[in-house]
Protein backbone atom coordinates (compact mmCIF):
# COMPACT_ATOMS: atom_id res chain seq x y z
CA UNK A 1 0.00 0.00 0.00
CA UNK A 2 1.34 3.56 -1.03
CA UNK A 3 0.39 6.38 0.97
CA UNK A 4 -0.55 9.24 -1.55
CA UNK A 5 -1.75 12.01 0.65
CA UNK A 6 -2.43 13.01 4.39
CA UNK A 7 -5.13 15.24 5.14
CA UNK A 8 -6.01 17.10 8.69
CA UNK A 9 -9.67 17.05 8.88
CA UNK A 10 -10.57 19.19 11.39
CA UNK A 11 -14.21 19.46 13.04
CA UNK A 12 -15.55 22.61 13.97
CA UNK A 13 -18.30 24.49 15.61
CA UNK A 14 -19.29 26.98 12.55
CA UNK A 15 -17.79 25.72 9.42
CA UNK A 16 -18.33 28.73 7.62
CA UNK A 17 -16.86 30.70 10.40
CA UNK A 18 -13.48 28.82 10.50
CA UNK A 19 -13.24 29.25 6.77
CA UNK A 20 -13.38 33.02 7.11
CA UNK A 21 -11.18 33.10 9.97
CA UNK A 22 -8.56 30.36 7.79
CA UNK A 23 -9.02 32.69 5.15
CA UNK A 24 -8.26 35.97 6.71
CA UNK A 25 -5.33 34.53 9.08
CA UNK A 26 -3.55 31.82 6.81
CA UNK A 27 -4.66 33.45 3.47
CA UNK A 28 -6.60 29.71 2.64
CA UNK A 29 -8.95 29.16 -0.22
CA UNK A 30 -12.18 27.50 -0.38
CA UNK A 31 -12.07 24.81 -2.91
CA UNK A 32 -15.09 24.11 -2.15
CA UNK A 33 -17.90 23.56 0.29
CA UNK A 34 -21.36 20.45 0.62
CA UNK A 35 -24.43 21.64 2.65
CA UNK A 36 -27.66 19.95 3.78
CA UNK A 37 -30.71 21.80 3.62
CA UNK A 38 -30.39 22.69 7.13
CA UNK A 39 -27.06 24.54 6.20
CA UNK A 40 -25.11 22.29 8.23
CA UNK A 41 -21.57 22.02 6.19
CA UNK A 42 -20.86 18.33 5.89
CA UNK A 43 -17.58 18.79 4.14
CA UNK A 44 -15.31 21.61 2.98
CA UNK A 45 -12.18 21.68 1.30
CA UNK A 46 -9.43 24.52 2.05
CA UNK A 47 -6.30 25.17 0.14
CA UNK A 48 -3.55 26.26 2.37
CA UNK A 49 -1.06 27.20 -0.40
CA UNK A 50 -0.84 23.78 -1.80
CA UNK A 51 -1.84 22.01 0.87
CA UNK A 52 -5.72 20.55 1.41
CA UNK A 53 -7.36 20.72 4.97
CA UNK A 54 -10.44 18.78 5.27
CA UNK A 55 -13.22 21.04 7.77
CA UNK A 56 -16.85 19.82 8.71
CA UNK A 57 -19.12 20.80 11.53
CA UNK A 58 -20.22 19.00 14.10
CA UNK A 59 -21.86 15.70 13.79
CA UNK A 60 -23.11 14.35 17.10
CA UNK A 61 -25.02 11.67 15.80
CA UNK A 62 -22.22 9.82 14.67
CA UNK A 63 -19.65 10.64 17.38
CA UNK A 64 -18.29 13.72 15.29
CA UNK A 65 -17.32 16.36 17.93
CA UNK A 66 -15.34 19.91 17.59
CA UNK A 67 -12.48 20.96 20.15
CA UNK A 68 -14.82 23.65 21.49
CA UNK A 69 -17.94 20.94 22.37
CA UNK A 70 -14.93 18.91 24.11
CA UNK A 71 -12.90 21.60 25.60
CA UNK A 72 -9.44 20.31 24.63
CA UNK A 73 -7.81 18.60 21.79
CA UNK A 74 -4.93 16.19 21.23
CA UNK A 75 -3.30 17.98 18.30
CA UNK A 76 -1.07 20.56 17.23
CA UNK A 77 -0.92 21.84 13.28
CA UNK A 78 2.19 22.51 12.62
CA UNK A 79 2.92 25.68 10.11
CA UNK A 80 5.99 26.23 8.60
CA UNK A 81 5.51 30.28 7.12
CA UNK A 82 8.12 33.20 6.44
CA UNK A 83 7.02 35.48 8.95
CA UNK A 84 5.45 33.71 12.16
CA UNK A 85 5.45 37.02 13.72
CA UNK A 86 3.26 38.47 11.83
CA UNK A 87 0.98 35.86 10.96
CA UNK A 88 0.40 35.17 14.60
CA UNK A 89 -0.06 38.69 15.19
CA UNK A 90 -2.90 38.85 12.06
CA UNK A 91 -4.30 35.19 14.02
CA UNK A 92 -4.59 37.14 17.33
CA UNK A 93 -6.24 40.35 15.86
CA UNK A 94 -8.54 37.99 13.94
CA UNK A 95 -9.94 36.56 17.78
CA UNK A 96 -7.29 33.16 18.81
CA UNK A 97 -5.94 33.29 22.04
CA UNK A 98 -2.25 32.82 22.50
CA UNK A 99 -1.09 29.85 24.09
CA UNK A 100 2.79 30.00 23.73
CA UNK A 101 4.78 33.62 22.71
CA UNK A 102 7.05 33.58 19.54
CA UNK A 103 10.51 32.88 20.70
CA UNK A 104 13.64 31.56 19.25
CA UNK A 105 13.93 27.55 19.99
CA UNK A 106 17.28 25.53 20.00
CA UNK A 107 16.00 23.34 16.99
CA UNK A 108 16.56 26.06 14.28
CA UNK A 109 13.02 27.94 14.53
CA UNK A 110 11.12 30.79 15.74
CA UNK A 111 8.00 29.38 16.52
CA UNK A 112 4.79 30.87 19.12
CA UNK A 113 1.35 28.67 19.83
CA UNK A 114 -2.13 30.31 19.46
CA UNK A 115 -5.77 28.75 19.32
CA UNK A 116 -8.12 29.60 17.07
CA UNK A 117 -11.59 30.31 18.04
CA UNK A 118 -12.71 26.80 17.01
CA UNK A 119 -10.53 25.13 19.44
CA UNK A 120 -7.68 23.56 17.46
CA UNK A 121 -3.80 24.68 18.60
CA UNK A 122 -1.54 25.91 15.53
CA UNK A 123 2.11 26.28 16.11
CA UNK A 124 3.84 29.04 13.97
CA UNK A 125 7.49 28.92 13.15
CA UNK A 126 9.87 29.97 10.29
CA UNK A 127 13.49 29.10 10.29
CA UNK A 128 16.04 30.80 11.44
CA UNK A 129 18.95 28.51 11.30
CA UNK A 130 19.96 24.81 9.94
CA UNK A 131 20.12 22.31 12.60
CA UNK A 132 21.56 18.91 12.37
CA UNK A 133 19.78 16.77 13.97
CA UNK A 134 22.45 15.23 16.30
CA UNK A 135 23.30 18.92 17.37
CA UNK A 136 19.55 19.10 18.00
CA UNK A 137 19.93 16.74 20.52
CA UNK A 138 22.93 18.27 22.05
CA UNK A 139 21.19 21.55 22.65
CA UNK A 140 17.91 19.75 23.93
CA UNK A 141 19.77 17.67 26.16
CA UNK A 142 21.85 21.28 27.66
CA UNK A 143 18.03 22.91 28.33
CA UNK A 144 17.02 20.21 30.09
CA UNK A 145 19.22 20.17 32.55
Amino acid sequence: MTVHELFPYLCVKDTAAAIAFYGEVFGATEKFRLTEPGGRIGHAELDFGGTTVMLCDEFPEYGIRSATTLGATPVTLHLHVDDADALVARALKAGATLEMPLEDHFYGERSGTFRCPFGHRWNVGHAIEAVAPEEMQKRYTEELK
